[in-house]
């Protein structure tokens, strides 16, 4: 992950929080403790920073923007969108220990309403003419995927699980459309 300068201090605030919950649970943790190990002040963290849990929803706009800025290329059929989805599965993957650490705090709510609002945003940009339910379908079915697949340590094979998802997608497209 590529920072800018200015984005340093809220890396250490989210490299702080993770590490914090790696030991404590969600609740007892303070901004103070974050701030603390991160090795700024309180207000930093405020600078920043609204709560606790806006740290984690920053984590997640962060990798977003990082696998956006990333993809090389727009899927225009099935097998793109395979290819997609097992990217977007792979950096899952890639994260698990920060995923597991958010579902033991039951803090997976935050994942779920981040995917929806990511979902949302990109079907009002660039499917307007779709079912206005679609965007909550693709962002439940990726989510409840991939906890389930978190529950198993993320063994099953990216590929066959981006299919699974994919061919799901498409024939509920053909059913809902």
């Amino acid at each position: 992950m590529e920072l800018l300068p200015e984005e340093y201090t809220r890396f250490y605030i989210v490299q702080a929080l993770f590490k914090l919950m790696d030991s404590y649970e969600f609740d007892k943790i303070s901004v103070s403790l974050i701030a603390e190990k991160a090795g700024v002040g309180r207000a930093t963290f405020y600078r920043y920073f609204k709560s606790k849990e806006d740290v984690i929803i920053f984590y997640f706009e962060r990798h977003a923007k990082d696998f956006v800025f990333n993809r090389r290329f727009y899927p225009r059929c099935r097998e793109d969108y395979v290819l997609l989805v097992k990217q977007i599965m792979s950096l899952f993957k890639e994260q698990k220990a920060t995923l597991k650490l958010l579902k033991k705090a039951k803090l997976d709510s935050l994942y779920l309403n981040y995917l929806n609002k990511s979902f949302v945003a990109m079907f009002t940009r660039d499917y307007q003419d779709k079912n206005p339910y679609l965007p909550y379908i693709y962002a439940g079915m990726l989510f409840n995927v991939s906890m389930k697949w978190l529950e198993n340590d993320c063994n099953e094979d990216e590929e066959k699980l981006a299919a699974l998802i994919v061919d799901a997608i498409y024939w509920d497209e053909k059913a809902v459309l």
